[in-house]
């Protein structure tokens, strides 16, 4: 038998992908993939870590929150990543809490009630604090966060003395304070119904949706100052309120709520209170957010970063994104994870905020 001339096959393992070359690669995946990667040693936690800080900010995330209206209120979360475009689910443990769950500002969850307040301000609402309640019995209040305050303020019951009352919990000392009511211009409306908030690190801002008239307060000082009228064109009926990254942004809807013509977006001064005109929404995204509805009445906004998602309060099928970049408004939608008769049964709440990788890992190892 004549022996073969056949070299035996030899496995070979591929060279390992270091520095550089791994860093070039996984810089193409966004940031949802990046933590999976960063868990699979050292030199891959390395080259995700020296990623995120050579690249630019992330654009913020839409956070939609869940709450069934029934006994045991169960709740969950959805995210919206626009580097992706994929919708995922934050597994995470139910809110234990039968209070209504609510939202105000781009990246605040909260729940009122007479004897309990607790609410979250973190990206992902993975941390919650809980207080007493406020002194004042309210249903329906303005709450923002100002700095190391929460300001509460109106949307009291019928049988309280001072519709007007506020009220300031001290997140540092976990103390409240009761300053000086709100003017009287808010009489008869004083409620978050009736009002867009916004707020900086010093300031709250609260704007009637309807007409724009805008007011501000200082939880430090105890001040109110306003009003001041926002908007001139007489064609915007509905407004609301927000800040993207430090610009203060009023977006208002043209035309009536049975003939919604225009929605624009206008940059406001927060020394002057003047406003520049910066974007308008196509018209064909303007249809989607309407969503065939002979009649729109409101819509709200959620801004972070150099992002707004503007959608209708309720039954939205369609959320429009308008991103601020190189002096121009880009614009796209993108189609509402929680629909059909989710909106019968749950509670929807909209928040949005920069969700960082460490914001990830914390939801991973409460996935395990």
């Amino acid at each position: 038998m004549q022996p073969s001339d056949e070299q035996p096959l030899v496995a070979t393992v591929p060279p390992p992908i270091h520095g550089d070359v791994l860093e070039a690669i996984l810089s193409h995946l966004p940031l949802i993939h990046l933590v999976p990667k960063s868990l699979v040693s050292k030199a891959w936690n390395k080259a995700v870590t020296s990623i995120l800080i050579k690249s630019p900010k992330p654009q913020p995330w839409l956070i939609i929150n869940t709450q069934t209206t029934r006994s045991p209120y169960l709740t969950t979360t959805l995210a919206y990543d626009p580097a992706s475009r994929l919708w995922i689910n934050i597994n995470q443990p139910s809110i234990n809490y039968k209070s209504a769950l609510r939202s105000s500002q781009p990246s605040l969850l909260y729940m009122i009630a007479p004897s309990k307040f607790s609410f979250s301000f973190d990206p992902l609402h993975l941390t919650w604090h809980h207080t007493l309640g406020p002194r004042v019995w309210r249903i329906d209040p303005i709450v923002a966060k100002v700095g190391t305050h929460v300001v509460v303020a109106g949307g009291t019951c019928d049988f309280e003395h001072d519709p007007l009352a506020v009220e300031i919990f001290n997140i540092d000392s976990r103390t409240w304070s009761k300053p000086e009511p709100m003017p009287e211009h808010f009489k008869g409306s004083a409620s978050s119904t009736w009002h867009s908030v916004a707020s900086d690190d010093r300031r709250l801002f609260v704007a009637t949706k309807n007409d724009a008239v805008l007011h501000t307060f200082d939880p430090v000082t105890n001040t109110w100052d306003g009003p001041y009228n926002l908007v001139t064109d007489r064609t915007v009926f509905h407004s609301v309120i927000g800040f993207c990254n430090d610009r203060l942004i009023l977006i208002g809807m043209l035309g009536d709520a049975n003939d919604v013509v225009g929605v624009k977006l206008w940059e406001v001064s927060c020394e002057s209170f003047e406003c520049y005109e910066i974007g308008e929404m196509p018209v064909d995204l303007v249809e989607k957010l309407k969503g065939g509805e002979l009649e729109v009445s409101s819509i709200e906004g959620r801004m972070a970063g150099n992002v707004v998602y503007i959608y209708k309060p309720v039954g939205a099928e369609e959320v429009i994104v308008c991103e601020f970049g190189g002096g121009e408004c880009v614009w796209w939608s993108v189609e509402n994870a929680v629909g059909g008769d989710r909106w019968i049964s749950e509670r929807v709440v909209f928040t949005c905020s920069n969700v960082g990788i460490d914001a990830l890992r914390r939801v991973t190892r409460l996935m395990v």
